[in-house]
């Protein structure tokens, strides 16, 4: 599905990435760990498209296209969704138009009609349950008065709502609570099928418990250092990142 290639990336003009290598099959779950600073978000903004992220080398290819040379709202249509750290307030936009719009928007690049009032009603229903989120919230501005959690669960409905290919968890634990956590981990793998992959940044093993990754890489320095199943994710939860830094530095 996803195939990144020797990619080196820059923001700002500062070097981030220097030659990241992974491959991520359909169906597959894979974690990237690593210190605050070794690249990690900056590897998603790349994914998606955000402007302010410069590639300077390397390649990706997302079913078989060349995803550097889509534009972000093509990359989104085509499969690819994020769910943001920090996600941000609309004011005045209703989640219910909000989401119409993306969902014809998808509709139209692939040449379809706009779904029906009773039809987009009836989607919206049906993927609000798997996350929990009431029916106000559809009313409300995007994430306008939102809980930290309830943002988190938006962000997950909006997944399910989209039914994109490959998703990117950046964080999406952070500021959770177990409740919370438990509810959006069971809406991810309630959407999960042989076909779509994920790609989930945390620095939590319990984010391990939930998901159950096929595979788990650590970023250090902006290059994917070492990788394994979950059990590697809970030994950096057991001793930290030091030891893998050492493994490095002595070749």
């Amino acid at each position: 599905m996803l195939t990144i290639k020797n990619l080196h990336a820059c923001v700002e003009g500062r070097e981030i990435l220097k030659g990241v290598d992974l491959c991520i099959r359909d169906g597959e779950v894979h974690v990237l760990m690593g210190p605050n600073g070794s690249g990690k978000s900056t590897l998603s903004n790349v994914l998606v498209g955000n402007p302010k992220y410069e590639v300077t080398e390397g390649s990706i290819v997302f079913n078989g296209k060349d995803l550097l040379a889509l534009s972000p709202e093509d990359r989104s249509h085509e499969g690819i969704f994020m769910s943001f750290q920090a996600p941000i307030e609309i004011p005045g936009v209703s989640m219910t138009n909000f989401m119409r719009a993306a969902v014809n928007a998808k509709r139209k690049y692939f040449g379809q009609e706009p779904l029906s009032a009773t039809d987009f009603l009836r989607l919206l229903r049906e993927k609000r349950k798997l996350v929990g989120l009431d029916a106000h919230f559809m009313s409300r501005g995007v994430n306008e008065g939102f809980s930290g959690g309830e943002r988190k669960r938006n962000e997950i409905f909006q997944m399910a709502v989209l039914e994109p290919s490959f998703s990117i968890l950046d964080e999406t634990d952070s500021g959770l609570d177990v409740d919370a956590l438990r509810i959006v981990a069971e809406g991810f793998n309630q959407l999960r099928t042989p076909l779509t992959s994920a790609m989930v940044i945390t620095h939590y093993q319990r984010m391990l418990d939930y998901l159950k990754p096929d595979f788990v890489h650590v970023l250090v320095d902006g290059r994917i250092v070492k990788e394994g199943t979950a059990q590697l994710g809970y030994d950096i939860e057991e001793k930290g990142f030091d030891w893998i830094k050492e493994e490095v530095k002595h070749g």
